[in-house]
């Protein structure tokens, strides 16, 4: 198992309810999968350097996660189609 930094944005255009959950419901799949969350921090509101998907800002959060690399691969994509998820990106430590 590897330890990873997790930083996703979620839209700005979603609301703080379903934010949360978003946030929640990839902490369980990592836990689900017999992975570790060793924190979490709620960045906040920032704005995009570019526009994305016509969107200037978004809520940004880090994960500090363990994992095994195969549940990484199977995680980015799931979070690729997850509606509210603008980007996201797993670095190694």
């Amino acid at each position: 198992m590897n330890k990873y930094e997790l930083m996703f944005i979620v839209a700005s255009d979603v609301p703080e309810e379903k934010r949360e959950e978003l946030i929640a419901k990839q902490k369980a799949y990592v836990e689900a999968h017999k992975g570790v969350v060793e924190g979490v921090e709620k960045i906040g509101m920032k704005k995009f350097a570019y526009p994305i998907n016509f969107k200037n800002e978004g809520f940004y959060c880090l994960m500090n996660i363990q994992l095994d690399p195969a549940e990484v691969d199977a995680m980015n994509k799931l979070m690729n189609i997850t509606d509210g998820i603008v980007r996201q990106i797993f670095v190694r430590k």
